[in-house]
């Protein structure tokens, strides 16, 4: 069975300029995947010429975006960015939620950690 991951990064930009970075074909293909489509809910995640689709289960603008792995067949599993905004500070994390199997839990954190990476270089911080 898979277990929930939880990882918190924190990101000095701003919702409006992150969100689109979350949501969008363009913005994800920065990152995220090598490629990606949308027709409707459904996203099209393209790694080195292999399509794993997904499809939107909740979005809130600017806030999080929740997406299900399609040939998933455990309903109650996803991935969701959600941006949390310190109220005092300001500061801005990005949220990630996953789940993999325990012997899988390390390598999914280590990948996160890299795409992160990414991110901050796209986002030039």
């Amino acid at each position: 069975m898979k277990k929930r991951i939880l990882l918190e990064y924190t990101l000095n930009s701003s919702p409006k300029v992150l969100f689109p970075r979350l949501s969008t074909p363009g913005g994800l293909a920065e990152w995220f995947a090598d490629d990606v489509n949308v027709k409707g809910k459904t996203y099209n995640f393209i790694w080195d010429n292999a399509e794993n689709l997904a499809e939107v289960v909740q979005k809130k603008e600017n806030r999080y975006i929740r997406f299900h792995w399609v040939e998933d067949e455990d309903p109650n599993t996803y991935f969701e960015f959600r941006i949390s905004m310190d109220e005092l500070t300001g500061d801005v994390a990005l949220v990630i939620t996953d789940f993999a199997y325990e012997d899988e839990k390390t390598d999914a954190i280590e990948l996160w950690n890299s795409q992160i990476a990414k991110l901050k270089q796209v986002l030039g911080i």
